[in-house]
């Protein structure tokens, strides 16, 4: 195991890292900006290096600087969290190119499922189910994208092959507007992205947002640890999650999960990972590939039992895996809602000083956060500052434990976005299940 880990992150997770890294007998070093030297992780880590001001660009995204205290520090790994650097094939190259370990997969593996073109062919040839497309880049002939769009069928979408989070795609309804489309896509995708490729897949109309949790130790072994349902979202970011999904058969479920595992083996996939789909009528179909931990494990741990964080660090420690397949039992439902400092209703980003915070508990009930009494919350980075998770032997159970934490959270001094989670736990479709994602946007649309 290693002796000591860098944590190249901030927030809740950082935290959650940091805490894994503690059971594990492993010494830790937080990095941190000038603005976040009090964050808690900071506080409670082994030793703290400043790497620089708060834009994210001059300390959480500076590679040099990052290196550099992993030197100064005699840091044997750094542990990437989520964002930042956390899918920066770059970032992992350098890390080992200078003598560490990067917790996470081999940079080339990064680059495979970063890249969604090569990333679509990897899993067609593993047998995971994708979307009807392109099959590769758009090319400048009319005709040929005319010819592709009409085999596909109308509506589809153009998407950037290097984007992500949302950003670089656009859904074309008819003939007529997708020459335009598509060199609007390509200039966007080069001025965002710095690569102009792009390419077509099939635009499903209501579809729910599916996701599978695996982890592989690069050794040959890998397991799946079931599915999420994250379709409440809101401009591409996700809201509020489930463990399991609901309403999926059990053999459709099993289908996809199996081609996953085998994905993983065959790109010699090592550490935790996350197949995103897109789920409607019965069908999975592949849209990308995390390959990092996620916003929200902590629904998948708390069905399966296992420390996702604690088995990603050992596998990438060059352990095999602990686990076997007929180790993991989906047991139970559990429920996460984002905490954001946002507007409730405007959903502009709320920074300033948590003057309380009391946390929600009770049987089932865990929170992840980096907050506390007298915590300013900075304006430099992304607003979530907590995630509250639920856990019951049903689906209802866990949904009630969510109503009742999320009555009993207080945050004062902030605005946050906890009407809105309370509003959607008694919401009547999403106490149903099977909300597709769309059926938030919609919902707020109509309720402004």
């Amino acid at each position: 195991m290693f002796e000591k880990i860098l944590i190249a992150n901030r927030g809740e997770i950082a935290l959650r890292v940091l805490r894994a890294c503690k059971e594990l007998g492993i010494k830790t070093v937080a990095v941190h900006s000038q603005v976040d030297r009090d964050l808690k992780h900071v506080r409670l880590a082994d030793e703290t290096v400043c790497i620089g001001p708060n834009p994210s660009p001059k300390s959480y995204l500076n590679i040099p600087a990052i290196i550099s205290a992993m030197e100064i520090t005699d840091s044997v790994a750094v542990h990437p969290g989520y964002g930042f650097l956390a899918e920066n094939a770059d970032f992992a190259e350098q890390v080992q190119k200078s003598g560490f370990v990067f917790i996470g997969p081999d940079p080339d593996v990064i680059r495979l499922m970063g890249d969604k073109v090569s990333a679509i062919a990897a899993m067609k040839r593993a047998g995971v189910p994708t979307v009807p497309g392109s099959d590769g880049p758009l090319p400048d002939d009319r005709e040929a994208c005319l010819a592709t769009a009409k085999r596909i069928g109308y509506p589809v979408i153009i998407k950037a092959a290097a984007g992500g989070g949302g950003r670089g795609m656009r859904v074309v309804h008819t003939e007529a507007a997708l020459v335009n489309s598509i060199q609007v896509t390509k200039s966007e995708a080069k001025g965002a992205f710095g690569d102009d490729t792009v390419y077509m897949e099939k635009f499903l109309t209501n579809p729910r947002h599916v996701e599978i949790q695996v982890m592989s130790d690069g050794q040959g072994n890998a397991i799946h640890l079931g599915d999420r349902d994250c379709s409440l979202q809101r401009r591409h970011q996700k809201v509020l999650e489930e463990a399991p999904a609901p309403g999926i058969p059990d053999d459709v479920r099993a289908a996809v999960q199996a081609s996953c595992v085998k994905a993983c083996v065959d790109i010699g996939y090592r550490g935790a990972g996350t197949f995103e789909f897109l789920y409607e009528d019965g069908h999975f179909y592949f849209i990308e590939m995390n390959t990092r931990i996620q916003v929200e494990h902590p629904v998948t741990e708390m069905v399966t039992g296992v420390d996702l964080i604690k088995e990603q660090i050992s596998v990438c420690a060059g352990n095999k895996l602990s686990l076997r397949q007929e180790d993991i039992v989906i047991k139970g439902h559990s429920f996460e809602c984002r905490v954001n400092a946002e507007d409730p209703k405007t959903f502009m980003p709320c920074p300033g000083k948590v003057n309380t915070f009391h946390c929600p508990g009770g049987l089932g009930v865990r929170v992840d956060s980096h907050i506390y009494g007298g915590y300013t919350v900075p304006p430099n980075y992304d607003s979530m500052i907590a995630k509250i998770i639920t856990y019951g032997d049903t689906r209802e159970i866990a949904l009630n434990r969510m109503r009742n934490a999320l009555d009993e959270v207080v945050i004062d001094g902030i605005r946050t976005n906890i009407p809105l989670q309370k509003d959607l736990v008694r919401d009547e479709a999403f106490r149903k299940g099977c909300v597709n994602i769309h059926y938030l946007e919609k919902k707020l649309g109509e309720s402004h």
